[in-house]
């Protein structure tokens, strides 16, 4: 393994009524202006809003709402909470919710404590932020793993871009499968082949044989196959839910990552797809994975084999391939781009544009150029 410092900044409270024990615990080391973050206002339906604020209210905190974080969050967003932020002198950001407003939530915390624009500040200057607005996190749609870190996705619609952004990590994170109850299940299925997806790629990157981190991954990929197979025989299964907001957070706590290159070109490519279809990040990846991964087969053919037999008990990487594949459609999740819904419809000109403008990356396997993505991209038509 390469050399490493690894720091594991986030507390994290999990199970059922971790959020009053998180709130109860957290709340007295903070300011009294709370920003309670969400998206769409389900968790107002759910009840989820109405504890979390009860709780606030009874610690003696301002709450100030900044809701409608949309699934891919743009950067229109985060400016529109860092200015709600700043006039509302918020000392504090409550997340609640999946990915989408967690990210959303750490890149606020950020650009709300600089002058700078912050995509400026990371892509243009080379620097990143070095505090924020402390934050925590209560998750209910698990998959992403955002709130083990901080890193963060947003959707640039100005530049046509979507990619990471430094942010702050939330101090603590509250995982309560209750809280994901009202989730409807082919976005639970989503979630978790998303966390399926972050371990794949942290294993096909580069490693020296035998390191703990390969056989952490392997365990967190059966975990989450066998898991997302009891939704699907029973979507209210809260141990197996709970099981993959755990495996979820395993996946992206930097664990399986330390001393490591890790291949994460399957987001990037579904990363920019995104950008230009505004798809569902999970089923993006799980029409991209087994069209990337027939490209790269023979480059990493040791690596797929052990990936085969220890995740699906088969005996050769062509195998294990199809296996994936196949639990892919055993899910329910899409195989082809014409089955995402999208906002533009998906053509070989949109996506020259993808494969045109995507981040590739040099520790994969085998490093793709622009026109393998091209053609990788329309094997998934």
């Amino acid at each position: 393994m390469n050399n490493f410092t690894f720091s594991y900044p986030t507390k994290v409270y999990f199970g059922q009524g971790a959020a009053a024990q998180a709130l109860q615990q957290e709340l007295p080391k903070v300011g009294r202006t709370v920003m309670l973050a969400y998206g769409g206002g389900s968790v107002k339906k759910n009840g989820i809003y109405d504890q979390l604020k009860k709780l606030l209210l009874e610690a003696g905190k301002e709450v100030v709402d900044f809701s409608g974080i949309m699934p891919n969050p743009t950067y229109a967003k985060v400016q529109e909470g860092a200015k709600l932020a700043r006039e509302h002198q918020v000392d504090f950001i409550l997340a609640v919710g999946g990915g989408s407003v967690v990210d959303c939530c750490k890149v606020v915390s950020a650009q709300a404590m600089i002058e700078e624009d912050i995509w400026n500040m990371e892509y243009q200057s080379g620097k990143f932020p070095t505090a924020g607005i402390s934050m925590g996190a209560v998750i209910t749609a698990s998959g992403t793993g955002a709130e083990m870190n901080s890193g963060a996705v947003i959707t640039y619609e100005e530049k046509m871009w979507k990619g990471p952004i430094v942010g702050t990590c939330a101090s603590f994170a509250v995982l309560d499968p209750d809280y994901t109850a009202s989730v409807p299940p082919m976005q639970v299925l989503s979630g978790a082949f998303d966390t399926l997806s972050h371990a794949m790629e942290t294993y096909l990157g580069t490693s020296d044989a035998d390191n703990v981190s390969d056989d952490v991954a392997l365990a967190i990929m059966r975990n989450t196959v066998v898991n997302m197979r009891r939704l699907l025989a029973n979507i209210n299964d809260m141990q197996a839910r709970g099981n993959l907001m755990w495996d979820s957070a395993m996946a992206e706590n930097g664990i399986l990552k330390v001393g490591r290159l890790t291949d994460f070109q399957t987001h990037q490519i579904e990363h920019q797809l995104g950008a230009y279809t505004d798809c569902n990040h999970g089923q993006g990846l799980a029409v991209i994975h087994p069209a990337y991964y027939r490209h790269i087969l023979k480059d990493a053919e040791a690596k797929f084999t052990r990936f085969a037999k220890e995740v699906f008990g088969k005996n050769t990487a062509q195998e294990g391939l199809d296996a994936l594949t196949a639990f892919i459609k055993e899910c329910g999740l899409p195989t082809k781009l014409s089955e995402l819904a999208s906002k533009v419809e998906i053509t070989p000109e949109v996506l020259r544009k993808v494969a045109d403008t995507c981040n590739l990356i040099q520790c994969n396997p085998r490093p793709l150029d622009r026109e393998e993505v091209y053609q990788i991209l329309c094997e998934c038509m």
